[in-house]
């Protein structure tokens, strides 16, 4: 009976003595997965509409270049312009379930996730992109930012010009009251949809990848956008004017999924802010050069400059932001007070 008992006391103990190898072995292997995943090559996917070759393009490359620089070759950006992978909407809802995906926004579009982020798109507010800036390092901004945050979405950097907008048109226009009858492309954005009939156009919202075939099949007379834009589209083969308006200064913000970020290492984190505001200072340059280049190319291909009158627009949208229950007085006077100081 002692001996029966002894075996079985002496099977249970090895028993045992097995299972806790098996779950402390079991412990290690955790462990060293993941710090092998924290070791491991990140891939990120760079999605925006602009063609190659545009501005915003190479400085989208200069950035992936000072990543993989900057994190020894651990991080690798695999691009993906011209809209390929979708509508800004819906690369926007591949953020929120958390794809290994950073997109180019702005406060337009991101107005439908928090209405106040559109105080950074208004036509006719900031004259320079200092004063964008100003507003980017304030405390509001960074009050907006916490709130997409809760809406799953995360701002990785916003210094970053997109261009100066103007328009482009089957006929010239001088002032507002020029442009009636005038059917304008713009994005799938509500504020941009205003103001183009605030201006005195018929906004026509269409993603920026179909906008040459509806000018040249008439569905639209013109589009609004960075002269690079508008020249990298081709938008010079079915719109002959273009009108110095300078409605915008357009400043982007690249976005990520709050899921994909918080898997991220921060120093990973930290390097993607800093490496876009210096690709951001690389747009600046590359915007100049663009700009006259692009300009010199739309005349020489038949496109006529007209200088519109100004302070006719302005004074058309001094009141466009009282359109908007999103952007009360006293938002406004806050977003005055910064870009003013």
């Amino acid at each position: 009976m002692n001996k029966l008992f002894n075996r079985k006391f002496i099977l249970v103990l090895v028993s045992c003595i097995i299972v806790m190898s098996q779950v402390l072995a079991g412990c290690g292997s955790n462990k060293d997965a993941k710090k092998t995943a924290a070791d491991d090559k990140i891939i990120i996917k760079i999605a925006y509409g602009n063609n190659v070759g545009e501005p915003n393009d190479k400085a989208v490359r200069e950035w992936g270049r000072l990543m993989k620089e900057k994190s020894n070759g651990r991080v690798e950006f695999q691009y993906y312009p011209s809209s390929q992978l979708g509508s800004q909407k819906d690369v926007t809802e591949q953020l929120t379930i958390g794809s290994n995906v950073i997109t180019i926004s702005d406060g337009g579009f991101l107005m439908d996730y928090v209405p106040e982020f559109g105080i950074t798109f208004l036509p006719y507010i900031f004259d320079n992109k200092e004063q964008l800036y100003k507003l980017v390092d304030s405390d509001l901004f960074k009050d907006l930012s916490k709130k997409l945050e809760a809406k799953g979405l995360y701002v990785v950097h916003s210094k970053w010009i997109y261009g100066e907008r103007h328009l482009i048109a089957s006929r010239p226009a001088t002032t507002p009251e020029e442009l009636k009858g005038l059917k304008i492309r713009v994005p799938n954005i509500r504020l941009s949809t205003e103001m183009i009939n605030a201006m005195g156009a018929v906004s026509t919202p269409l993603p920026l990848a179909e906008t040459y075939p509806a000018l040249m099949q008439g569905v639209v007379n013109g589009a609004e956008n960075p002269i690079p834009v508008l020249y990298g589209s081709k938008m010079f083969e079915g719109a002959k004017y273009l009108m110095l308006t300078r409605h915008q200064v357009n400043m982007s913000s690249w976005i990520a999924g709050k899921k994909f970020i918080d898997k991220l290492p921060p120093d990973i984190v930290q390097m993607l802010k800093e490496t876009g505001e210096e690709a951001g200072r690389f747009l600046e340059k590359e915007n100049e050069r663009a700009d006259k280049e692009s300009l010199d190319k739309m005349k020489a291909a038949g496109v006529q400059v007209v200088e519109v009158d100004r302070t006719a627009f302005k004074e058309a949208m001094k009141d466009f932001p009282k359109r908007f229950k999103e952007f009360p007085p006293e938002l406004m006077d806050k977003v005055y007070a910064i870009i003013k100081q």
